[in-house]
């Protein structure tokens, strides 16, 4: 029988939460500084690895933001993007649902259409080069006002055809979903996706505002719900997916030992949570090293990883008809790997 790594490695697999600006490894980085002569803090890539030493959300963030200072150009997000897919084709991902940050550029100057453009050209040379199908997620951070959230929606609007859906993420403690309820209406009256941070670091009061106040389609992590029975029977009865990191749980400090991870417990509670890889050139790990993790530290069993698998299908925004051929795909591997 094939052991649990291997299946899940070798498993076509949805990923709904990678955040494309969180994927930047250090040598790209410092090969699009070089071209667009940017300075680093940093000499060296080893030093920008001996960096990624987090003790919470808040100091992740602060190397985050300094690390995507060197995106300029159309061509840096294509080029940020295609090497997030070309890893994600190794892992075998046959369906990603990315996020970008685009208040992350424009404050810096940068032209919406040139971030949008080139992740979007990018997410089209997948499907056509990798066989990787896509949805692209404009997430507002939170730290931010709501007013500033509007004044993006509006800058949106001539590329609502490349977005699919809205999130919300950056520092969660202080700043509610419900700060951004009426930006987060405008997109569902547009027909977009709604999904929302919560439950990190954030308390389950903030889950619960994600589901009313926001009426999002997925969350985003989740781990703080299991403290609240109520909120845990909610969301299995309502089917909702939770998008888990489980390596971003434990740089962050959201966990302290993998051993620990809730996922098992999410399982047992009949809750939906998939797994992901957040920010992977920072935590470690792309989503077969975070699923890795997970066997090595946890009594996982085979209906276990499968779940986790159908999870990411299930939960995704991709068309019903992509939707059951994608999960045949999936039963015909694992009928093969049993």
């Amino acid at each position: 029988m094939t052991d649990l790594t291997t299946l899940a490695a070798n498993a076509p697999k949805a990923e709904l939460h990678l955040h494309i600006e969180g994927s930047f490894e250090p040598e790209l980085m410092f090969e699009i500084a070089g071209r667009n002569d940017v300075d680093l803090p940093f000499k060296s890539v080893e030093e920008i690895r001996a960096a990624y030493d987090f003790s919470n959300l808040q100091e992740f963030l602060d190397i985050y933001y300094q690390g995507m200072s060197v995106l300029l150009k159309e061509q840096d997000f294509y080029d940020l993007t295609w090497a997030y897919l070309q890893r994600a084709a190794a892992d075998h991902v046959i369906h990603t649902e990315i996020f970008f940050d685009p208040q992350g550029h424009t404050e810096r100057g940068v032209a919406f259409a040139d971030a949008v453009g080139g992740i979007a050209r990018a997410l089209g040379d997948a499907q056509d080069k990798l066989g990787i199908s896509s949805k692209l997620i404009m997430c507002y951070l939170r730290h931010l006002p709501e007013e500033d959230a509007l004044v993006t929606w509006d800058e949106a609007q001539p590329f609502l055809s490349l977005i699919d859906g809205v999130g919300l993420d950056s520092s969660e403690v202080g700043h509610p979903p419900s700060k951004f309820k009426a930006v987060f209406a405008k997109a569902r009256d547009a027909g977009l996706h709604v999904v929302a941070h919560a439950g990190e670091e954030g308390p389950p009061a903030y889950v619960w505002e994600a589901l009313d106040d926001l009426q999002v389609d997925r969350i985003d992590h989740g781990n703080r719900a299991l403290e609240d029975a109520k909120l845990v029977k909610r969301l299995a009865e309502e089917g909702m997916c939770l998008t888990v990191c489980p390596l971003s749980n434990l740089k962050l400090c959201v966990i302290d030992d993998m051993k620990n991870h809730p996922i098992p417990a999410m399982l047992a509670a009949g809750l939906k949570p998939c797994v992901n890889a957040d920010d992977p050139s920072y935590f470690g790990g792309y989503v077969n090293d975070n699923f890795a993790a997970l066997i090595a530290a946890l009594p996982l069993t085979r209906a276990d990883i499968e779940a986790l698998l159908r999870n990411s299908f299930e939960g995704s925004f991709m068309d019903e008809g992509d939707k059951k051929a994608a999960l045949a795909r999936l039963d015909a591997y694992l009928a093969e790997a049993s």
